[in-house]
């Protein structure tokens, strides 16, 4: 098996039946699975799976276990040697999996890599990022990141200041769609599901990273991301009471624990 494609569903019922139905009429021309890991949804996702696509493997989880449980779960249970780990609203474009890959195949450095993402309206959406310091989540939910030097930190984080055409290098790339080597994730031991929401992509980058692998931003593949930031209410108070905020505080909290001496 040469691609195991990981979806992390949770309460995304409509848009995973929609993500799933594009991605077969596609079919990317390379040998795959589908794994779907519910994560105890109560919308009747798992449902729909046993009776629209039965030719994917669907994995219900007694609890919801968080994005980077979820993923692990389904690590777990892949076949491939690659694997590419979406979330529900992600559509593929046609050939981007075959084209990372391929590029993969040609690079055996690489650990992992992302695709460029782009905006239902087709704009570019910025994926690829330095790694954050510790006020850049204040910066990023707060009146100083519209400072002059809020917004050069926050552009600067955002990788703003590089031609998104270019295949390169890259700190940390999303998680809502990134494509690995599966034995690099083996070797660094998958996600770290001490994060139950944000930052496991920057933490398994990071720790890909200090095993020598390279986490490359591949613009020649291309998806649709219908993305919306959950923890992104407006105002920091009314933020406070988003559930997703918090986890993302929490997960900062952790991430920036953790690597303390590497900042």
């Amino acid at each position: 098996m040469t691609l195991s494609i990981i979806y992390i569903n949770y309460n995304t019922r409509q848009l995973l039946k929609q993500s799933l139905k594009h991605f077969f009429l596609i079919s990317p021309a390379i040998d795959f699975e589908i794994i779907v890991v519910d994560n105890n949804s109560t919308d009747g996702s798992a449902e729909m799976l046993l009776e629209e696509f039965r030719q994917v493997k669907l994995i219900k989880s007694k609890k919801n276990l968080g994005y980077a449980g979820g993923a692990n779960l389904g690590l777990k249970n892949a076949s491939g040697s690659f694997v590419a780990v979406f979330n529900a609203d992600i559509f593929i474009i046609q050939n981007s999996l075959e084209t990372a890959i391929n590029y993969m195949d040609n690079h055996t450095d690489i650990g992992m890599a992302g695709p460029k993402l782009i905006n239902a309206d087709g704009s570019l959406q910025y994926s690829c990022y330095r790694f954050p310091r510790p006020y850049t989540p204040i910066l990023r939910r707060t009146f100083l990141g519209e400072t002059k030097w809020g917004k050069r930190e926050v552009d600067k984080y955002l990788m703003k200041d590089y031609n998104h055409n270019d295949a390169r290098p890259v700190d940390w790339l999303l998680g809502g769609a990134l494509i690995a080597r599966k034995s690099a994730l083996f070797e660094v031991g998958f996600f770290d599901d001490q994060y139950f929401l944000y930052f496991e992509d920057t933490d398994l980058a990071h720790r890909l990273k200090d095993k020598g692998y390279k986490v490359m931003y591949l613009p020649s593949s291309k998806m649709y991301h219908l993305h919306r930031r959950e923890s992104a209410d407006t105002g920091l108070l009314k933020s406070l009471f988003n559930p997703a905020t918090r986890a993302h505080i929490k997960s900062a909290i952790k991430y920036f624990w953790k690597y303390k001496a590497s900042r």
